[in-house]
């Protein structure tokens, strides 16, 4: 499985070299027009110098936000593979197919029965920065190495646990809203050569490295609708959160838009 990785590395080299200009246009448009990309929001795509650039994207005017105090925003453009309840501390990575809470979080001492989730899907044709989903606070990071499978439908049905397998980003949060502690993870995947955060340049991903924590003495504060981060290509958000998620699996969702509700009062 580690042959994704090297791969994912190679890829991520690959869609970083600058090739004449007139078989850029056509790789991009090639791309654009395979992937049936709508470009209204963004340059066009003979402007994007390499192909990494035009995944990577920034959108030409700044979205409308549906944020008001106690609610949260999708942190992308994306699928929603599946939403709900966290039992038993699992979740459903989509339908048949569960993830352990406590493992992807690399929290095991802690319950989050009174949490819920949703995951968001960022295929290879969506907007691939990611969003604040409120007033926040990060207080920790944490990386955790791993392989990088492909986290599609097809991949998310065949493997238990795919998240948790795979390289993952997790940022402990507080919304200050109503002070509860979340969290926001960022999931690698097959081709995506890396994950960039705006907060914090020292964080490194798909890099040949171990696991590691990035600990803040004072939190950042983010704003609703700021930029996080980047992937290099699609991958997954999830979102752990004492929330009422109002969306549901098969949804599609932009960025900003309402996802969820929250409690006025922090859940114990």
């Amino acid at each position: 499985m580690k042959f994704s990785n090297t791969f994912s590395r190679l890829f991520g080299k690959l869609v970083r070299v600058h090739f004449p200009p007139f078989l850029q246009r056509y790789i991009n448009n090639f791309y654009v027009r395979y992937f049936k990309i709508d470009m209204s929001e963004y340059n066009a795509p003979n402007t994007y110098p390499t192909l990494n650039a035009l995944f990577t994207r920034e959108l030409q005017y700044t979205r409308c936000l549906q944020n008001t105090p106690f609610n949260l925003v999708s942190p992308t453009d994306s699928l929603i593979i599946e939403s709900g309840k966290i039992y038993n501390n699992q979740a459903l990575q989509i339908k048949g197919k569960i993830y352990s809470i406590n493992e992807l979080l690399g929290e095991y001492e802690q319950s989050f029965n009174t949490y819920s989730f949703v995951n968001l899907y960022l295929s290879p044709r969506d907007y691939h920065h990611y969003h604040a989903p409120c007033d926040l606070e990060i207080l920790e990071a944490r990386y955790f190495s791993g392989v990088l499978l492909p986290v599609n439908i097809p991949s998310l049905q065949k493997h238990n646990n795919l998240y948790v397998m795979n390289e993952r980003v997790v940022l402990k949060v507080r919304f200050l809203y109503n002070q509860s502690i979340a969290y926001y993870v960022a999931v690698g995947a097959l081709n995506v050569g890396k994950m960039r955060f705006c907060f914090d340049s020292t964080i490194q991903t798909n890099a040949s490295m171990g696991n590691n924590i990035y600990q803040y003495k004072q939190p950042i504060f983010i704003q609703a609708g700021e930029e996080i981060g980047c992937f290099e290509m699609g991958s997954t958000v999830v979102l752990i959160a004492q929330a009422n998620f109002l969306v549901k699996a098969g949804d599609n969702v932009k960025m900003g838009q309402e996802i969820a509700t929250l409690p006025k009062e922090t859940v114990l």
